[in-house]
């Protein structure tokens, strides 16, 4: 097995490509040593002390280091978890944990009006079609988390959430393509 490194625009942050499905659906983001408890392979991989974020994506898992961490020292250990978890066929999630929340699920909810149901239905296709496979590409994700009054809240994860360019990628990418097809869209905000 053979697993590939990419880089991504946060520093701080590598994609791994183990070449087979991670997530069947979706991704799981774990920002610190006990969310990581639910999976053996997040928990292996804060245990090496130098991760502070990881993220499970379709195809990837992203890797954050803690500031100052370099790289060349710690690719090496991450690759080698990485290799045992997918040579040895072990389970993504603990079986105690099968019903565990996953981060950001429970975040307060911003009230979406029933009124605004096709304007949603609108953003949220927009962003399983064409915003999270190019914020995937980068190691990351983006959650929806509410419309109001003409503001989209979104959350950025993976190499994503650290990384100096989100803000950029935000505004300039994420903002100005929903604002295109949903006029309604006067601004999208960090949730």
């Amino acid at each position: 097995m053979f697993i590939e490194t990419e880089t991504t625009p946060n520093p701080a942050s590598l994609k791994f490509l183990p070449g087979q499905q991670v997530m069947p659906a979706g991704s799981r983001e774990f920002t610190n040593d006990e969310e990581a408890a639910a999976s053996p392979l997040a928990e292996a991989l804060f245990a090496l002390g130098d991760v502070t974020n990881v993220l499970f994506g379709r195809d990837f898992i992203a890797v954050t280091s803690g500031e100052g961490v370099d790289w060349s020292a710690l690719k090496p250990q991450v690759v080698a978890i990485l290799l045992d978890h997918f040579i040895s066929g072990a389970p993504l999630f603990a079986a105690a944990s099968a019903d565990f929340k996953v981060p950001g699920e429970d975040d307060e909810d911003l009230g979406d009006s029933p009124e605004d149901a096709d304007i949603i239905d609108q953003i949220k296709d927009l962003l399983e079609t064409r915003i999270r496979p190019a914020v995937a590409n980068d190691g990351g994700d983006v959650l929806y988390r509410g419309y109001r009054e003409g503001v989209v809240f979104l959350k950025m994860q993976g190499a994503c959430s650290g990384c100096p360019s989100s803000s950029a990628t935000l505004k300039n990418g994420i903002e100005s393509l929903i604002k295109y097809y949903v006029p309604e869209v006067t601004e999208v905000r960090a949730a």
